[in-house]
């Protein structure tokens, strides 16, 4: 049947993994993918107990085999799970007791188009811990919400006015040298394959 979203089930335990794929068979909408065919897969469904780091390697196990967008269906969920359910870049993260076939097919769905679900709750806490890491922990450094420090995004400003490595230097008062190896940290960093494209990113992403 053309359209449908195809969705591999993961769960550490056989029974909710047969239950949560036996869910979703019965959605028109999905049709599920056996392990054999995970590469083919378009969301991976992941059940777990709680979101510890032996659960983040699994998400990252599922992500290497080709299925880079990962519902994760929760028992229990604390503030630290949360976050490393954001850092293995989950595209929905559900209670378990919550997760009814028309939830679940939901995220499934919104996963498949490139879309998040978070319960109201989650998101809020998620806001406070993002607000406390940019308060406590980016800010002393110089490092603000996009991840960039001040001074990174002078450089790109600059490189965008198309000014070389010399004019950026004397404007800002650094060496060129320094200014290089900004500009090398940037491109390293972001996986951005020159100035050029370092600038791109920039104006694509509203940095500058």
């Amino acid at each position: 049947m053309a359209g449908r979203v195809r969705a591999f089930v993961f769960g550490e335990d056989p029974i909710s993994q047969a239950g949560v794929a036996t869910q979703l068979r019965q959605r028109p909408e999905i049709l599920v993918v056996e392990a054999a065919d995970i590469d083919t897969a378009d969301v991976a469904v992941v059940i777990v107990d709680e979101m510890d780091e032996a659960c983040a390697r699994t998400v990252r196990a599922v992500q290497r085999n080709g299925c880079p967008r990962v519902v994760l269906v929760v028992s229990t969920l604390d503030d630290a799970g949360l976050m490393v359910a954001v850092e293995v870049g989950a595209c929905g993260v559900l209670r378990r007791k919550e997760a009814t076939p028309e939830v679940l097919a939901a995220a499934v769905g919104s996963a498949a188009n490139g879309e998040g679900t978070l319960a109201p709750d989650l998101l809020g806490r998620l806001l406070a811990q993002m607000g406390h890491l940019q308060r406590q922990v980016l800010a002393p450094r110089g490092i603000g919400p996009t991840g960039l420090t001040d001074r990174e995004l002078d450089v790109l400003r600059l490189l965008a006015d198309g000014h070389d490595t010399g004019e950026i230097a004397r404007q800002l008062a650094y060496s060129e040298r320094t200014i290089k190896n900004i500009i090398h940290d940037l491109t390293s960093r972001l996986n951005l394959r020159n100035r050029s494209h370092a600038v791109a990113y920039a104006v694509k992403s509203g940095l500058i």
